[in-house]
């Protein structure tokens, strides 16, 4: 089974992203509806202040997400997925300020996460390199001349995207 187009994936990506911007507000307001309306004092969901902290996390996701993606719709609309050197610099030092943001802000929870990881901060570090050094190959894809790179650069940018966003999440 071949591997999909990394335009479908990118696609992909972004629509989630926005329908969870979109519904994710419908669905608070549709359940505020004064039928829902309870006076009694509930304890809060064991494990509560754990997963707090992640969903707190997914403020992360539109500050990465989006040069990432404008990144990424440039390169692979463009011809043979070619751009200027000056173009592509740009857009990939901007993908670079979004991901060191999201990374530096980070919630340091210190605590094992659920694959045993003690050290929460260091995994967010490995996986900033990571992403960042896939930008850095998407960057000479698509300014060698050589389009043949790109669907592979590409792809190496969306794992290091999966892997940051995973770790600022602490899963």
């Amino acid at each position: 089974m071949g591997v999909p187009p990394v335009r479908r994936i990118v696609s992909t990506a972004l629509c989630a992203a926005v329908l969870a911007g979109v519904a994710g507000p419908a669905a608070f307001a549709a359940d505020s509806a004064p039928e829902h309306t309870r006076t009694t004092v509930q304890a809060p969901v064991p494990g509560a202040d754990k997963l707090l902290v992640n969903v707190s996390s997914l403020g992360h996701f539109g500050t990465v997400l989006e040069p990432v993606s404008t990144l990424l719709n440039t390169v692979l609309k463009a011809d043979k997925g070619q751009l200027s050197a000056d173009q592509a610099n740009k857009l990939v030092q901007a993908a670079k300020e979004a991901v060191a943001k999201a990374a530096a802000s980070a919630p340091a929870t210190g605590s094992a996460g659920s694959l045993g990881r003690t050290d929460s901060d260091e995994s967010v570090k490995e996986a900033q390199a990571t992403l960042d050094k896939a930008l850095d190959t998407l960057q000479k894809a698509a300014t060698d001349g050589d389009g043949d790179q790109v669907t592979g650069a590409a792809h190496g940018v969306l794992s290091g995207l999966l892997g940051l966003l995973t770790h600022l999440l602490g899963l």
